[in-house]
């Protein structure tokens, strides 16, 4: 059993960074790939970037290809997704969840078998 809690949302203007955590429990933390995902009202749940167990691959949707980055740090059990140059079309709860299959970035949620509970972030224009 994996528990994850996102922090660091907030509100921003175009243009501005935010880096959201997601923080993990228990001590099988490094064996699971991890994911962002968002969500924005009326809308599916969409894949934004992920990462191997080990953080030596990564994967990003294109449009935020060059202005986030993801990254994690096992010995705090902590993934990180650092946004830059947001744009209001950013806006959204961005969730982090947890992939049995360590070596996997996966763009499909029914992949993920761990979720948080979300974090908002809203840019305004």
């Amino acid at each position: 059993q994996v528990q994850l809690v996102e922090s660091g949302g907030g509100l921003v203007q175009a243009g501005g960074s935010l880096r959201l955590s997601c923080a993990a429990s228990g001590r099988t933390f490094s064996t699971y790939a991890m994911g962002w995902f968002r969500q924005a009202p009326g809308k599916e749940r969409d894949f934004v970037a992920g990462i191997t167990s080990s953080g030596s691959s990564t994967n990003y949707y294109e449009p935020v290809t060059g202005r986030f980055t993801i990254s994690r740090d096992n010995a705090k059990n902590t993934v990180y997704l650092q946004m830059n140059l947001l744009k209001p079309e950013d806006t959204a709860v961005y969730y982090c969840a947890a992939n049995r299959n360590r070596y996997a970035t996966s763009t499909y949620p029914s992949d993920y078998t761990y979720w948080g509970q979300g974090t908002q972030v809203t840019v305004s224009s």
